[in-house]
């Protein structure tokens, strides 16, 4: 069992705990230990219990609960207070916004112990008359459950990688001859997937057809003689296409592309008949082959036609990784293991550390002091490892008024800045964008982290002018961090091409927190390559000369 796994047990515990009004220095405890569980580096499952019990701020009693939870993969203090708790009740603690305290109001004196109550509870006006409770913080609520409502049933891509392979390996078994073919948005590698698309290739589509119809644990929505589309026990929606092996690659090349790409080659070329390869479809409506991820009805239908195309990056062109935060704020493991991993585990030839600032107080921001320390051991360490090389980043918070978290004469001590925020993230378009500019137009800004703060399918981000971002941008000589984290995957891929045009660098960070963090770089090539980034502008495809000739020539003003 993972370590997230418990600490979300032991979460939930306390949150409920608190609902039912217990000790409050057990609550606090047991809330301590679940963050701190989260961020241990090594399995608790591999531990004895009295290893456990000598764990810092764990003690007897909750290495004993952590037992429980190995052993049983339940916590019956936890199942004793679910059964005293509507289940309505538990899932407004999913929603953002809101905790115990306030549920427990909403539950105990307003009565309601369902979201949908809660939310008709919003619109009739009756959560302001609560203690603690005003129009504003109704109305967030509110939006948190529209938001909420919409992203039911869809998922990250991240999250749904591990289904998509059950269903490639299970309905591939089902007869001898059926070969299964990836589609639609999971192909396309859309951040956010609303259904599994699937070809399968046949000679006995009856078969098949009742094959996948008597499948177990799934409702189906649609039956023809070739398409079903059921949703299953994950409340996943899945699509499938049976085709004769003659109608294969017509069939996934319809499956693939997004409405709009198959409307506009419709135009060009008959698509009721069999074509031998995708390639060829695209040969004989006299284009460029056109990659899966870009197949979106935007612009790649005339790029095709030019020959214009970007080569997309790969993730082996990716040199190195940015923007990663140590154990020195908020990340678990030493800068050591992280820049040994980086060199023996990835093949790279530089890392950017890139812990939070001082303003992030939440996270162990960096004092002056500490970042002074902190130098030296990579100063240290750069002796150590070399010719690997360790870069003395920082993320930066962009404080309210768009000023950067330290004076100048830390910030131009770094080798590159990463200016991001993460607080007070409630603000209009034009706030949020003139706060970007501001930090934008910093001189010891290297790259802009995260430029929206979104959290896919739980937090939509502040509202931006993109255009005016992006232009400031370029004209600062400021690069755009594409977050591989896949909750974020910040710049969206939809701006990805105006940026390029206006010559600006893009980077694939993967914020790391932890080793396994740095394979999320993976998502941020999926994204990248939609929105048709190629190796030249991207600034971590540089290899450790042109790295460290870009930082050189950035904080002398010169743009390369």
């Amino acid at each position: 069992m993972e370590n997230k796994k418990i600490a979300s047990h032991l979460k939930l515990l306390s949150q409920l705990m608190e609902l039912h009004h217990e000790n409050p220095f057990k609550i606090k405890s047991i809330a301590n230990s679940y963050f701190k569980i989260d961020k241990l580096p090594f399995k608790l499952a591999e531990k004895t219990l009295a290893e456990i019990e000598t764990i810092e701020g764990i003690g007897k009693s909750l290495a004993a609960k952590i037992q429980e939870i190995l052993e049983t993969n339940k916590l019956q203090e936890l199942d004793d207070l679910i059964a005293q708790t509507p289940a309505g009740v538990i899932e407004m603690l999913a929603i953002k916004g809101i905790g115990p305290k306030k549920i427990d109001i909403i539950w105990n004196v307003l009565g309601i112990d369902n979201i949908g109550e809660l939310y008709y509870a919003c619109n009739e006006n009756r959560l302001i008359e609560a203690k603690g409770f005003g129009l504003k913080t109704q109305e967030d609520i509110k939006l948190a459950i529209e938001f909420k409502m919409a992203s039911n049933g869809k998922f990250l891509y991240a999250k749904i990688e591990n289904l998509n392979q059950y269903y490639v390996s299970l309905l591939g078994d089902l007869t001898s001859d059926a070969k299964v073919y990836e589609a639609g948005e999971f192909r396309r590698k859309c951040e956010i997937i609303n259904q599994l698309v699937y070809v399968i290739s046949t000679a006995d589509i009856f078969l098949l057809h009742q094959l996948i119809t008597a499948l177990p644990d799934i409702e189906v929505l649609e039956n023809t003689p070739q398409n079903i589309v059921f949703k299953d026990s994950n409340n996943a929606t899945v699509n499938i296409v049976l085709c004769t092996p003659e109608a294969l690659f017509t069939q996934l090349f319809i499956a693939t592309g997004s409405p709009a790409h198959i409307l506009k080659m419709s135009e060009r070329l008959d698509l009721q008949k069999n074509y031998p390869t995708e390639n060829e479809i695209y040969t004989l409506a006299g284009m460029a082959y056109i990659e899966p991820e870009l197949r979106e009805g935007t612009t790649e239908i005339e790029k095709a036609l030019q020959n214009t195309l970007p080569e997309l990056i790969v993730y082996q062109d990716l040199k190195g990784t940015l923007h990663n935060h140590s154990n020195w704020s908020d990340g678990v493991n030493s800068i050591e293991e992280m820049a040994i991993y980086c060199q023996d585990e990835l093949q790279l030839q530089y890392l950017g550390l890139c812990d939070h600032s001082k303003s992030a107080v939440y996270a162990k921001g960096l004092s002056i002091e500490r970042v002074l320390q902190q130098h030296q051991e990579v100063e240290s360490l750069n002796k150590k490892l070399a010719p690997f090389k360790i870069f003395k980043g920082i993320e930066s918070d962009i404080l309210g008024d768009g000023s950067l978290d330290y004076p100048n004469e830390i910030l131009s001590r770094f080798d590159f800045v990463v200016a991001s925020i993460h607080q007070n993230l409630k603000m209009d378009e034009q706030k949020a964008t003139n706060r970007l500019i501001k930090a934008i137009e910093n001189p010891h800004t290297t790259i802009l982290g995260h430029p929206t703060g979104r959290l896919l399918l739980s937090r939509k981000g502040y509202d931006i002018d993109y255009k005016k971002v992006i232009d400031a941008c370029a004209d600062n000589n400021v690069a755009i961090e594409i977050n591989a984290n896949p909750l974020r995957l910040d710049l969206d891929w939809r701006w990805h091409q105006y940026a390029l045009d206006k010559g600006v660098k893009l980077c694939i960070n993967p914020d790391a927190h932890r080793l396994e963090g740095f394979l999320d770089m993976h998502y941020g090539i999926y994204i990248a390559r939609k929105g048709g980034l190629n190796k030249q502008n991207c600034l971590n495809a540089f290899n450790l000369d042109e790295m460290i000739a870009y930082f050189t020539a950035k904080k002398q003003g010169i743009k390369i």
